[in-house]
């Protein structure tokens, strides 16, 4: 990383950028994706900056501190989450690990030049405790059944609007309200559902009804940290999705005269950015008049909810949204209390009825034998 015999204008800063690219390229030969590799130094660099010294310098109050003022709301850039937290914990640690790791040199020549060398700074006394399933903000939930009707009939009522009026924007609020449906509808991440092909819909034998829209492939599924994104098949369950994809499909998107198979595609031809559709939803969201806390991921949540409510096997609802353990899945699951009545309810019949007809049946024979 460093060229031998030369004599280094900056040592310290070469060093460090030296270090980077060292580490950089360590995880790409372990095939790890250039974005996830790619987000571990940018976060490295951020607490390089914060500390304002260098890696052979860094001692275990520096990381702490950093978690602090990333934690603290009123301090610049808090406010961070306990699950992001430990990701930077983490990244920071593996970085130190590649840093003292005697294979890579990197604490002799720091000795060498410095008279310090790199130590690892994070260590069981400081670490972010995993105690709780969940770490999600508790206020978050999903939707119930006529929130969302609410939301989905703003997003309407905001089409008949602009068309009535001659806007032209008429056309982006009817694809983008298509946008929420279909999210809702597939109970898919908002990047999934914004990679989603023309071609990525399939008829079925099994539900013939549904014609071309029996079943949609997610190519870009959420992938594990560092892997190539995870492909799953999403069966049609709501026939209203249908509708609504075959008007969306027919009579607005080729309006936009895309290039390319994107489903939802803009005045340009690309595609719908999340940070786009997250300002939307926000909008629609808030002129309804719905809580803050329900952001654009509840809609997948309450595509989980409602389907277990309506009866749909636990485990059908696990491989429809592509978690690997049903623990995931039951995280995502707020079913009501009118839905866990009627389970119990429906428990309770089938407990007492066979007791009522043993019961009646023992009556029965001693009426006979007196």
């Amino acid at each position: 990383m460093l060229p031998a015999g030369v004599a280094l204008f900056s040592p310290e800063e070469s060093v460090w950028q030296a270090m980077l690219t060292g580490w950089r390229t360590q995880q790409l030969a372990r095939m790890l994706r250039v974005s996830t590799v790619e987000g571990r130094v940018r976060a490295v660099e951020r607490f390089q900056q914060f500390t304002g010294t260098y890696p052979w310098s860094w001692a275990a109050d520096d990381v702490e501190s950093w978690l602090v003022s990333l934690r603290m709301p009123g301090l610049e850039g808090g406010g961070r989450s306990v699950g992001t937290l430990r990701n930077y914990q983490s990244t920071v640690a593996w970085f130190c690990s590649y840093l003292v790791n005697p294979a890579y040199g990197w604490t002799d020549l720091c000795g060498e030049r410095f008279g310090e060398h790199p130590t690892q700074i994070c260590h069981e006394g400081n670490a972010i405790q995993h105690i709780v399933e969940s770490e999600a903000d508790p206020r978050v939930r999903p939707f119930t059944r006529h929130e969302l009707q609410r939301l989905f009939d703003y997003a309407d009522d905001r089409v008949a609007r602009l068309d009535g009026s001659g806007r032209k924007g008429w056309l982006a609020a009817f694809r983008d309200a298509t946008i929420l449906k279909f999210i809702y509808a597939y109970g898919l991440r908002r990047n999934e559902s914004l990679r989603v092909d023309t071609v990525d819909f399939h008829r079925s034998p099994t539900t013939p009804e549904f014609g071309d829209f029996a079943s949609c492939s997610v190519r870009y599924g959420k992938a594990s940290k560092g892997s190539p994104p995870k492909r799953r098949t999403v069966l049609t369950v709501l026939p209203w999705s249908v509708e609504v994809l075959q008007e969306y499909l027919t009579e607005v998107r080729p309006r936009y005269e895309p290039d390319g198979n994107h489903l939802f595609p803009t005045e340009r031809g690309g595609r719908v950015s999340g940070t786009y559709l997250d300002t939307r939803f926000a909008e629609y969201r808030d002129a309804v008049g719905l809580p803050p806390e329900l952001h654009l991921h509840c809609l997948r949540h309450s595509y989980v909810t409602h389907l277990v409510e309506d009866g749909f096997d636990p485990f059908f609802v696990q491989q429809q949204v592509g978690h690997a353990y049903s623990s995931t899945t039951a995280l995502y699951t707020g079913v009501s209390n009118d839905f866990k009545n009627r389970t119990l309810r429906r428990a309770l019949d089938r407990y007492i009825d066979p007791h009522l007809t043993a019961e009646t049946h023992d009556l029965e024979m001693e009426g006979d034998q007196a």
